[in-house]
C-alpha cells in the first residue's frame, strides 16, 4: 500500500478515520526502562511514515494524542499511542515537521550521493543507516582516497544548486520498467504500486521512503570522511540540510568556548592543546615521583615508631596501586596487617589488604564485601575495587578486633 505520506511528502496534516484499535505494548529501547503499555490503531491512511527502507518512522499526532511508534505490518500502518481511539472516529493527523523534514533531506541526501559514487567512480551503495547525528553510507569498495571525497563533494553540491528536480512515480509491480531502475529488491511482504524515486538524469531508484521534490530542498551536502567499513567495505559519513547547519553552530559554540579558556584565536587552539597535553604529562611524571618517595617515607615512619602496632591503616585520596604496593613493600608484611586505601572517600576506589598469608587470605574476601567490592589475592596480598570506600572504618574495626583475639590466643 502506498500511504498519503509517500503521495505527498509535504503534507503536515491530514484528517482521516480510524479502522481498528487494539490493545499493544511497546517493547523497551533506548534509554527506555520498561515496556509501554498503549494501543495499536490502524488508520484508513496516513502521513505518519512508518519505518522502512533505511528511513525512521514519523513521530506527531492524532488529535492531541501522541504516536510513539510508527511501524509496517503487511500492507498496514500501525500506530502506536497511550489512549484509545474509537473505531470509525475522524481523526487530525499532525506530523512532527521538524524529525520528517530532516529525514528527507538525509534520504534523499543518500539517494544522490550513492548515485553519483557510483557514476563516478563505480561505488556501489550495498547499505545505508540514517542516525540521529550523521548518515553512514556502506560503500563496497575497500578503500576511497581523500581526493575522490572532495570530487564526489563538490559534484553532489553542484547537482543542489542546479536545482535539479526529484520526482516520484508508482508503477504496478508487472511494469517492465521497474527491472531497469536501481533496486535490493521488494520485500516479501509488499502488496500495491512499486515506487520509484527520480533524479533526473541522475538516478532511478525504487524506494518506499519520503523524499524532497528538488535537490535544491537539501540546501548543502557535507562528506564528513569514511570509516572502515565491514570486509572490504567503506562507511562514507556525511550530514544534508538543516544538520550542517547545526554541525557549524555546535563548532561554532566550541570554537568560541575554547578562544576563551585558551586566551587565543582558533588558527591556534591546537598547538595550544598540545602545549598544555606536554604540561601535564610532565605534572603527572612529577606527580607519579612525589607519590612514590611519599609512600616510602610513610612506611619509614611507621617503622621507625616504637609505639607502631600490628595493624596498619591508611587512605590517601589522590594515591594509586603502586603507592599502595610500595608501602606494603617498605613495611613487610611479615609481623604486620595493612590495610592501605585510594580515592574518594565517600565514593569508590581501590583497596590493597597485606600481611601474613593465612590472614589475608582469611579476611580479604570479608574486607572486599565490606566495601561492597571485588578483589582477588595472592599470597600475602589481597587487592580489589570497592564501592563503599565510607565503610572503611567497619573494616578497620573488624581487623583490629581480629589481631586483638589472636594476640590473646598467643
Amino acid at each position: 500500500m502506498v500511504f498519503q505520506c509517500q503521495r505527498d511528502s509535504w503534507a503536515r496534516q491530514f484528517t482521516t478515520r480510524v479502522a481498528s484499535c487494539r490493545p499493544a505494548e511497546l517493547p523497551a529501547e533506548g534509554g527506555a526502562k520498561e515496556t509501554l503499555r498503549g494501543f495499536h490503531v490502524v488508520l484508513e491512511d496516513t502521513i505518519l511514515f512508518p519505518e522502512g527502507g533505511g528511513q525512521p518512522d514519523d513521530r506527531g499526532l492524532i488529535d492531541d494524542i501522541p504516536v510513539l511508534r510508527v511501524t509496517r505490518q503487511g500492507p498496514a500502518a500501525v500506530h502506536f499511542v497511550q489512549t484509545p481511539l474509537e473505531p470509525g472516529s475522524e481523526v487530525l493527523l499532525t506530523v512532527d515537521w521538524d524529525r520528517r523534514f530532516d529525514h528527507m533531506q538525509q534520504h534523499s541526501g543518500q539517494h544522490l550521493i550513492t548515485a553519483l559514487a557510483d557514476l563516478m567512480f563505480g561505488f556501489k551503495t550495498t547499505s545505508w543507516e540514517l542516525g540521529h547525528q550523521r548518515t553512514v553510507i556502506e560503500l563496497d569498495t575497500p578503500s576511497v582516497t581523500a581526493e575522490q571525497v572532495e570530487a564526489l563533494e563538490k559534484n553532489v553540491n553542484e547537482k543542489i544548486r542546479a536545482r535539479i528536480p526529484v520526482v516520484v512515480r508508482e508503477h504496478s509491480e508487472d511494469d517492465p520498467e521497474i527491472e531497469t531502475v536501481r533496486s535490493r529488491g521488494l520485500p516479501d511482504n509488499h502488496t500495491g504500486p512499486v515506487r520509484i524515486i527520480s533524479i533526473e538524469g541522475i538516478d532511478d531508484n525504487m524506494c518506499c521512503g519520503t523524499h524532497v521534490s528538488n535537490l535544491s530542498d537539501l540546501q548543502v551536502i557535507k562528506l564528513l570522511g569514511t570509516e572502515k567499513g565491514k570486509k572490504n567495505k567503506t562507511n562514507l559519513v556525511f550530514l544534508a540540510g538543516n544538520r550542517v547547519l547545526k554541525s557549524v553552530e555546535r563548532s561554532h559554540s566550541i570554537e568560541k568556548a575554547l578562544t576563551s579558556l585558551l586566551k587565543n584565536g582558533a588558527e591556534e587552539h591546537v598547538e595550544a592543546v598540545k602545549r598544555l597535553q606536554n604540561s601535564v604529562k610532565l605534572l603527572q611524571k612529577n606527580n607519579l615521583n612525589l607519590l612514590r618517595d611519599l609512600a616510602v617515607l610513610t612506611a619509614q615512619n611507621f617503622k621507625s615508631n616504637p609505639g607502631r602496632g600490628r595493624v596498619f591503616v591508611l587512605h590517601r585520596k589522590d594515591g594509586d596501586s603502586e603507592f599502595m604496593n610500595i608501602i606494603a613493600n617498605e613495611i613487610g608484611t611479615e609481623d604486620t596487617l595493612l590495610f592501605l586505601t585510594v580515592g574518594d572517600e565517600k565514593a569508590a576506589g581501590l583497596f590493597l589488604l597485606a600481611g601474613p598469608s593465612e590472614l589475608v587470605e582469611k579476611l580479604g574476601p570479608r574486607v572486599a564485601e565490606l566495601l561492597e567490592g571485588k578483589g582477588a589475592g595472592k599470597r600475602d596480598r589481597f587487592q580489589g575495587k570497592a564501592t563503599r570506600m565510607s565503610r572503611r572504618a567497619e573494616v578497620q574495626a573488624l581487623l583490629q578486633d581480629f589481631i586483638g583475639h589472636q594476640t590473646l590466643e598467643e
